[in-house]
């Protein structure tokens, strides 16, 4: 039986966060709760640490039992999703059939069904899977979408569109090769069919969600951008993901014109920008985006950007620059001159800028524009490489570590 000092520490690790749908009223307490968080369980609960660094992974891959404690992971997310509490407190959902035959009435065991259900669900796979949908798929709230134990992938459809729901995880899913889909006769935000234009073609489009957490997937290669935020979307995390082979490959923010997402927080933690990516890792407008220890290992035309003065907090990365000398810029400021440009809270604190990357940094760094744009602690750059060597879709084995 535990010990009673062994329950005292460990409950503060478990404990569910309050939810709440608005921007996080106080960042700085995010971050010092973050601190605190990943130091207590270093020092008083060590054997539970892989110690790779990444608080993320080191708060469940070390269980032999993961599979038996699935919903434990709602308990690891940090940054601003970090309330995303997903279906942890529902019942557990096996998706056993991968076809998407009819997306007006899903049959039972199919991932469509499970997602459009009012309770919040966990939903886990039986088997490895592909999974081609018909028209995206709309989810609705509370809900955890939990690849691990599978290979699963979604791909050569539309895929996974968050709308207007709350409390939404995504992790170890590898999604790819997303298409444009939808009809005159597809489905609406308030229910799961009907009026509604085609999608974009995005791997995940969010929009006007809210606590959302998106770990551990692999993306690429789809119409749209791999991961796209608009339309007030807010408290958000992009975590441990391994994005390739793509263009434009996240858009934070609808338009310069669309003001609601000045309220927009979004983490970007432990992420490797892979190989064959272009621009936007991730382009942003008007609101708070912090961008830690990812490590960027390629880009052509520029790894940041943004327009209509958004606040971008970068620290602890890796930028490895492409050869090409005239696109070493980490940054680029769209759609402004630079008598306006040059006020935007763009700053690198302890980035590491190799072959000939370098980071404009703009604006009077007021602490307060930062303060919320920060969400955790960044570990030193040089830790890249052991903090982001899971990114991706993980190969989780039934009765092992993960």
């Amino acid at each position: 039986m535990a010990s009673p000092l062994f329950l005292v520490l460990l409950l503060p690790l478990l404990s569910p966060n309050p939810i709440s749908c608005s921007q996080v009223q106080d960042p700085e307490k995010v971050v010092q709760e973050v601190h605190e968080r990943v130091n207590a369980s270093r020092r008083k609960l060590g054997f539970l640490s892989c110690g790779t660094g990444n608080p993320i992974d080191d708060c469940w891959r070390c269980d032999p039992n993961w599979e038996k404690n699935r919903q434990r992971l709602a308990d690891c997310s940090i940054g601003f999703g970090k309330n995303a509490v997903g279906g942890r407190d529902g019942q557990i959902y096996i998706v056993t059939d991968p076809k998407d035959d009819d997306p007006v009435n899903p049959k039972p065991g199919t991932l469509r069904y499970g997602v459009i259900q009012d309770e919040p669900l966990w939903i886990i796979f039986a088997r490895d899977m592909v999974i081609t949908l018909k028209e995206e798929l709309i989810m609705n709230s509370f809900k955890t979408i939990d690849g691990r134990g599978s290979s699963v992938h979604i791909a050569g459809g539309p895929c996974i569109t968050i709308q207007y729901v709350t409390n939404i995880i995504i992790h170890g899913i590898n999604i790819h090769d997303c298409k444009q889909g939808g009809n005159a006769n597809v489905r609406d935000s308030p229910g799961h069919y009907g009026w509604r234009t085609i999608s974009d073609g995005d791997g995940v489009s969010i929009f006007g969600g809210s606590h959302v957490w998106v770990d551990h997937c692999s993306l690429s290669n789809c119409n749209d951008g791999l991961i796209d935020a608009i339309h007030g979307s807010t408290a958000i995390t992009i975590s441990n993901n391994y994005m390739t082979h793509h263009n434009k490959v996240m858009l934070l923010g609808h338009s310069d014109t669309f003001t609601q997402d000045k309220n927009m927080q979004v983490t970007i933690a432990f992420n490797h920008f892979g190989e064959g990516l272009v621009q936007r890792m991730p382009r942003c407008r008007h609101g708070y985006f912090h961008v830690v220890n990812n490590d960027y290992t390629h880009w052509e035309m520029y790894a940041i950007g943004g327009s209509a003065e958004p606040t971008i907090n970068s620290q602890g990365n890796r930028f490895l620059a492409p050869n090409d000398k005239f696109n070493k810029e980490v940054t680029k400021r769209e759609e402004a001159p630079q008598s306006e440009w040059r006020k935007w809270n763009w700053r690198s604190e302890g980035d590491l800028m190799l072959n000939g990357a370098f980071f404009t940094a703009t604006g009077a760094g007021a602490s307060a524009s930062y303060a919320k744009a920060s969400s955790l602690g960044a570990r030193p750059s040089s830790l890249i490489s052991s903090i982001t060597s899971g990114a991706g879709a993980l190969g989780c084995k039934r009765g092992s570590r993960c």
